[in-house]
């Protein structure tokens, strides 16, 4: 597969993965991306355990690989931010977000990255665990619960949102960083939610984001920490909605209206 040459981050988030970031690493597959400009942004959210030792062990045997460890958490949204910011500070073309807990493949970047070229339109591409069906869901491993909750919570987004999304919820994202360039993706929230923010931003600004079926692999589960996330993405969907309509006014959001 040629994708051409172009400048691409791909940027591994890490919290407390410890070795599971040395084996997301392994599963690049830079013999489909050789026709590229690759490097490898390694980015911890301050862990505080050994997660550090297995990057600069990756990093001394690479030369494509950069290192970051952040001073303080930033949260899930505020390292994306960065990271995004480090690549358009570089003049990379795109960037693809991974988790380094193992969760999302990276064997899907090349097809991600294929998607995103191909349609010079897109905002983003992402990974769906839904688009090829429940079974394949089931396969995947993800609990029922969280399966379940991915569902109405999508379906409940696409009906306020007038979209077509089959997983609201997943950690694999390719970004076109020519529609990024002018930084206002750092008004977005610092938090878990922060995907969801970014999908509204795209349906206010009319840009699409375009779904590629996945399977994932699933370790331990904090069922509390998705219980909290999950009622603030059903508040938002309804707080969007109201902004969408020009029922209310909000300063993050004002600036991505038609």
């Amino acid at each position: 597969m040629s994708l051409g040459k172009n400048k691409i981050l791909i940027f591994i988030i890490s919290y407390k993965a410890s070795f599971r970031i040395r084996d997301v690493y392994k599963k690049i597959p830079f013999n489909k991306l050789k026709n590229n400009y690759i490097k490898i942004l390694i980015s911890d959210d301050l862990s505080n355990d050994d997660t550090m030792i297995y990057a600069k062990s990756i990093k001394k045997k690479n030369k494509n690989v950069l290192l970051n460890e952040n001073k303080k958490n930033l949260g899930y949204g505020g390292h994306i931010k960065k990271c995004l910011n480090f690549a358009i500070q570089k003049k990379f073309d795109y960037a693809i977000m991974i988790h380094g807990d193992g969760q999302y493949d990276p064997k899907y970047i090349p097809k991600l990255l294929k998607i995103l070229m191909q349609n010079k339109n897109l905002g983003a591409t992402t990974g769906s665990r839904i688009l090829s069906g429940v079974k394949k869901v089931k396969k995947g491993g993800m609990p029922f619960y969280k399966m379940v909750g991915n569902i109405l919570l999508t379906k409940f987004f696409n009906s306020l949102m007038n979209t077509h999304y089959t997983d609201t919820h997943t950690g694999l994202w390719a970004y076109n960083l020519l529609f990024l360039k002018d930084k206002r993706f750092n008004l977005l929230t610092n938090s878990f939610n922060f995907d969801q923010d970014f999908r509204f931003m795209n349906v206010l600004k009319k840009k699409t984001i375009k779904e590629t079926p996945i399977l994932t692999r699933y370790g331990d589960e904090r069922s509390q920490l998705h219980i909290v996330y999950a009622v603030k993405f059903f508040l938002n969907t309804i707080f969007f909605y109201f902004i969408k309509m020009h029922f209310i006014n909000s300063k993050k959001f004002k600036y991505f209206q038609k």
